[in-house]
C-alpha cells in the first residue's frame, strides 16, 4: 500500500484528507500536537479502512519536534509516497495587537515546517522517482491579510519554484488555495467572519476532491483553486488593481469573538 504523510489530520481539511486517502487504501502517518485525538483518528481509520495509522505526535513550532517528523520522512522503511503540508491555525489578534513571538510561532509552522517537510520529503521520492507534495496554501495568499496571507502567498511562490525543479523527474509538487471553509479553523482561532455571503463557504470535501482530482490527472499544474468561483476570486487578486485588492479585503473582516 501507498504511505501518506498528513500534518494537522485531527480536524477540518486535514481529517477531511486523512479520510479520503485511507479510503483509497493509504496508509497513513498522522502528524499533530494532540496524542489523545491522534490515536482516536488513528482507530478509526484503521477500523473503517483497514489501513496502518502511525501516529506521530509533534508541534511543528518545535524544532526537535520538527526534526523527528522530517526524520520519519527520510525513513528508508515504509517510505512516505505522499505528503500533505495541511496543518495551520489563524492569529486571534490583529498584527498591531499580537507579540512578535506569535507571529513568528505562526512562520514557523506555516512557513518553515513546509519548507523543511518538502525538502525531507523529495530525496527519497526522487530516488523512487514517484511521489508527490501537497502544499495548503490559500487564496488568503493573493490579497493583503496580514502575517497569514503573506505566508501563505510565500507557499504557493514556493511550491511553484519547487514544482519547477521537479519537472522530468516523476515527482510532483502542488499547493491547494482554498477560499473560506466550514472547519473548526475560525472558531479555534477564536475569529468570526463577516462580510462573507453564505454561498463563498466551501466545505472540506470541496478542497479535497479537487486535490485528488488534480493529483489523479497527472497534470503538472503547480497551482490548484477549488471551485470557480474561487478561481474567479483568485483571478481579480492577481490581477485587478491593488486599492481595489485592498478594499476588497478590508470588506471581509475577521474579527474576535
Amino acid at each position: 500500500m501507498p504511505t501518506a504523510l498528513v500534518t494537522g489530520p485531527t480536524a477540518g481539511l486535514g481529517r477531511a484528507y486523512a479520510e479520503a486517502l485511507a479510503a483509497r487504501g493509504f496508509d497513513l502517518v498522522l502528524v499533530a500536537r494532540d496524542r489523545a485525538r491522534l490515536r482516536s483518528l488513528a482507530t478509526e481509520l484503521s477500523g473503517r479502512f483497514g489501513v496502518n495509522c502511525e501516529v506521530l505526535p509533534a508541534d511543528l513550532a518545535d524544532k526537535a519536534d520538527l526534526r523527528t517528523v522530517e526524520e520519519r520522512l527520510r525513513a528508508g522503511e515504509q517510505p512516505v509516497d505522499l505528503l500533505i503540508n495541511n496543518a495551520g491555525y489563524g492569529m486571534g489578534e490583529g498584527f498591531l495587537d499580537s507579540t512578535s513571538d506569535d507571529e513568528e510561532r505562526l512562520l514557523d509552522v506555516l512557513v518553515v515546517a513546509v519548507l523543511r517537510l518538502t525538502k525531507a520529503a523529495l530525496p527519497g521520492m526522487l530516488a523512487r522517482r514517484t511521489g508527490a507534495v501537497v502544499n495548503v496554501s490559500s487564496v488568503a495568499g493573493f490579497a493583503p491579510y496580514g502575517t497569514y496571507g503573506a505566508a501563505k502567498a510565500w507557499v504557493t511562490t514556493f511550491t511553484e519554484g519547487v514544482a519547477n525543479d521537479l519537472v522530468g523527474t516523476g515527482v510532483r509538487a502542488f499547493a491547494v488555495c482554498p477560499g473560506y471553509v466550514r472547519t473548526e479553523f475560525h472558531q479555534r482561532s477564536g475569529l468570526r467572519v463577516r462580510g462573507l455571503p453564505d454561498f463563498m463557504w466551501l466545505t472540506p470535501p470541496d478542497v479535497v476532491d479537487a486535490t485528488l482530482r488534480h493529483l489523479d490527472s497527472g497534470r503538472a499544474g503547480p497551482v490548484v483553486v477549488p471551485t470557480t468561483r474561487y478561481q474567479v476570486v483568485a483571478g481579480a487578486a492577481r490581477y485587478a488593481p491593488r486599492p481595489l485588492v485592498r478594499a476588497a479585503a478590508r470588506g471581509v473582516r475577521m474579527r474576535r469573538r
